[in-house]
């Protein structure tokens, strides 16, 4: 009864102890399956839930090797979450980084486009703070250089030309302003920043015409002239321009010969 009784304790145990070491054994990460997981996350995203795409992302940029091909991918629709979910510094921020270290990538030109519209959409006030409108502005200008042939660089002209529109818009309103004051000085620095940054837009010769008022009105002749030769120029059917810089009389015509007195 006794032997029965010590072979049931070892027993138990040998039993015991086996569980012991099954619960000690190292656990085995499961293997990753980049393409399955970005798979997911791509589904994921076109369905419009950001935050578990994003969560994937983060995921396996971690688990990835630094010179994996997908990572271009991984870090772009990061970016394209961040967007989505209206954190417009984080995603001008990650764009910017995709178009610096993955340039040869076609995420590249997509990133700047992408770049550029979050700082858009941070432009809250432009009346009061330009500094977003103009870094998208910047970066709009930055894709055509850099990618002139691509879809991106294409979208991006209809925003460079509203934004190039709108800040001429505000800077020959302020000129009008210091205009009006008889200040003409500075008047002439907001013409000529128009003329100079925006020489595209439609106040660029309405600048030049103010550019000549200004010069009339404090009698600085040489640039009046200067001004009006560039106005015919360039902008030949500018409104106002007959009036502003009326054409000099033909100095190459034949004077006419006084008559001879009849003699009495």
């Amino acid at each position: 009864m006794r032997m029965r009784r010590t072979i049931g304790i070892l027993l138990l145990g040998m039993a015991l102890g086996g569980l012991a070491a099954c619960h000690h054994r190292p656990h085995v990460a499961p293997v990753v399956q980049p393409d399955v997981e970005l798979t997911r996350a791509m589904d994921l995203f076109h369905h419009g839930d950001f935050r578990r795409t994003l969560a994937i992302l983060q995921r396996l940029t971690f688990e990835l090797d630094p010179g994996r091909p997908e990572l271009a991918q991984i870090r772009y629709y990061m970016a394209e979450c961040s967007f989505q979910m209206g954190d417009y510094v984080q995603a001008a921020s990650d764009f910017r980084k995709v178009a610096d270290e993955f340039s040869t990538t076609e995420y590249a030109p997509l990133a700047l486009l992408r770049a550029g519209d979050a700082n858009l959409r941070l432009w809250r006030r432009p009346e009061l703070d330009p500094s977003y409108g103009e870094t998208a502005l910047a970066i709009y200008q930055e894709l055509a250089g850099r990618f002139p042939e691509s879809d991106a660089a294409s979208r991006a002209r209809v925003h460079v030309r509203r934004l190039e529109n709108e800040f001429a818009e505000k800077t020959y309103k302020t000129g009008i302003f210091y205009m009006r004051r008889k200040a003409f000085d500075s008047a002439i620095i907001y013409f000529k920043d128009v003329i100079a940054n925006y020489p595209n837009t439609a106040r660029a010769p309405d600048a030049l015409l103010r550019l000549v008022d200004s010069y009339r009105a404090i009698k600085y002749t040489q640039e009046l002239d200067e001004t009006c030769e560039h106005l015919r120029r360039f902008y030949p059917n500018a409104k106002g321009i007959d009036r502003s810089c009326p054409a000099a009389p033909n100095s190459g015509a034949t004077p006419s010969t006084p008559s001879t007195p009849a003699s009495h």
